[in-house]
């Protein structure tokens, strides 16, 4: 378990900075090139949103276009309080040095670069990492960081451990009812003698 969220720890955390925990800004695209959006092809709740860009539109790349529109889609789906959470994300992003937005977009891609199935592993082992207790996160964050760039390497290249799968435990058998103790038999009433 140490060892996975090690794993996770050092693709998340190594550069120890809280606004990991979101997801980074997505790369353009290695693909096919995109193609050019109009920007008559934007809803009006998009060119609204975008109202900044329309002047300088079409004199965007292609991916930019492309990605501006995902971006205000994905923002008119969300609620007011995932909104907000977008928006302090986003803040801590921009307050980044560019060399540490430089080095997780590059962490970024290497995420997406996994397997839908390891990209899922590190996800969990990232969930359980977020409900630890904050000191047993901080032990771990200082365990990586006082590991050699071998020993991170080699944590972060072994496959994960298999664990054996959990036994549900044996259904709880109804206690027998108890029995009643017969009722006891009461002493006679004790004589008492007034001694004067």
């Amino acid at each position: 378990m140490i060892r996975a969220t090690l794993l996770c720890a050092g693709i998340f955390f190594a550069a120890a900075s809280p606004c990991l925990a979101q997801e980074a800004p997505e790369p353009p695209a290695a693909a096919a090139p995109a193609e050019p959006r109009s920007w008559q092809s934007l809803s009006p709740q998009q060119q609204q949103l975008l109202q900044g860009f329309q002047g300088k539109w079409d004199s965007l790349p292609p991916e930019r276009q492309q990605s501006l529109a995902r971006g205000s889609q994905r923002w008119l789906g969300m609620t007011p309080e995932q909104r907000a959470g977008a928006q302090e994300r986003f803040q801590k992003w921009r307050a980044l040095p560019p060399e540490q937005r430089q080095v997780l977009r590059q962490r970024w891609r290497q995420f997406k670069s996994l397997p839908p199935e390891a990209q899922q592993r590190v996800r969990e082992q990232f969930r359980r990492f977020r409900q630890m207790p904050p000191e047993q996160r901080q032990e771990l964050r200082r365990q990586w960081s006082q590991m050699s760039p071998e020993q991170r390497r080699s944590v972060t290249q072994r496959p994960p451990m298999q664990r054996p799968p959990m036994q549900r435990p044996a259904p709880m058998q109804r206690p027998a009812p108890m029995q009643r103790p017969a009722p006891m038999q009461r002493p006679p009433p004790a004589m008492h003698h007034n001694r004067r």
